[in-house]
């Protein structure tokens, strides 16, 4: 029954997300809404119901089968795949690229507020 409690609340939230979406025009994904709902109800809360628990758990240990449809979509347009081959992959190294130069920078970045130099913490320490 746990289960089926937190299955149901999960898909409220979602529910939910679409929802306001479609009433106010928000560029986002309704169940991306959902999601941030339920973390800010999660967070207020201090913790995750046991019901969530588990359902989250169950899916996550299922998490392969959601794969499933794109690798069909795969198969489907394997004959274009296999004739743009080239684009293809330039496209997925670049892209691959620069997220990782992109997340070195921002890294990099931020790590800068929350660490002191430490000349600064050496005079503050003598």
């Amino acid at each position: 029954m746990q289960f089926l409690n937190g299955i149901t609340l999960l898909l409220v939230y979602q529910l939910a997300g679409e929802i306001i979406v479609r009433m106010l025009g928000v560029p986002i994904p309704g169940p991306v809404l959902g999601m941030v709902m339920l973390f800010v109800t999660m967070m207020v809360r201090g913790r995750a119901p046991e019901s969530v628990e588990q359902a989250s758990t169950a899916l996550l240990s299922h998490l392969s089968l959601l794969f499933v449809p794109a690798g069909v979509g795969m198969i489907t347009h394997f004959g274009r795949i296999a004739d743009e081959w080239l684009p293809i992959t330039l496209a997925l190294l670049l892209s691959t690229v620069i997220t990782m130069v992109a997340t070195a920078l921002i890294m990099q970045h931020t790590s800068r507020w929350f660490t002191k130099p430490a000349q600064v913490q050496g005079q503050n320490d003598e």
